[in-house]
């Protein structure tokens, strides 16, 4: 029978593991929209040739934006990723620190649920209108929705990476520690 921190270890390697998948996703639809894009401004480019641009592309790049953005977050936490300002951060103690670290991670997660909640009542009620895009007449609520998925994803991940930082938990063996990290 396996010990607690076995459970333990299998639920971070799961949630980071998730994670990572999830930010490749996030990478294989943003070269879809990279395609996308460069084979609209081609097509407009040869217009006078008989082609033309891709019909609904700013409306697909809009929507998919918005999906690769969530699909990257939770991975750039785990990893400690995000851009920060270090001017001072080495010199500050260690207790601090950390202090400060729980501090950002509880706020990060406030922040996350709170873009979520708002998140699912737009999509509630943009289905409720049934908006469509002016283009391709694709429902708007698609977007937000397809959007939710990873959203819904990050705020566990940022609940882990509280609980991580809180000492509650450990992060699997590899992965950034908030001491380790660059910031």
């Amino acid at each position: 029978m396996g010990s607690p921190h076995d459970d333990e270890t299998t639920v971070s390697s799961f949630i980071y593991g998730l994670s990572r998948w999830l930010a490749w996703f996030g990478g294989f639809v943003l070269a879809a929209l990279a395609l996308l894009s460069v084979v609209s401004i081609v097509g407009r480019a040869l217009s006078g040739y008989g082609l033309g641009p891709v019909p609904g592309d700013f409306e697909l790049v809009e929507a998919g934006a918005g999906l690769v953005v969530f699909s990257f977050l939770p991975w750039c936490h785990l990893r400690y990723a995000h851009a920060t300002v270090d001017l001072l951060w080495n010199s500050y103690p260690r207790w601090l620190q950390h202090t400060m670290t729980v501090l950002v991670d509880a706020l990060m997660l406030a922040v996350w649920l709170l873009l979520v909640w708002r998140m699912g009542v737009a999509t509630l009620d943009y289905h409720g209108y049934g908006e469509v895009s002016f283009i391709l007449q694709m429902p708007v609520w698609w977007g937000y929705a397809a959007s939710m998925v990873p959203a819904v994803i990050g705020c566990v991940v940022y609940a882990w990476r509280l609980v991580e930082s809180l000492g509650l938990v450990a992060p699997p063996k590899g992965a950034a520690t908030a001491a380790g990290a660059m910031h």
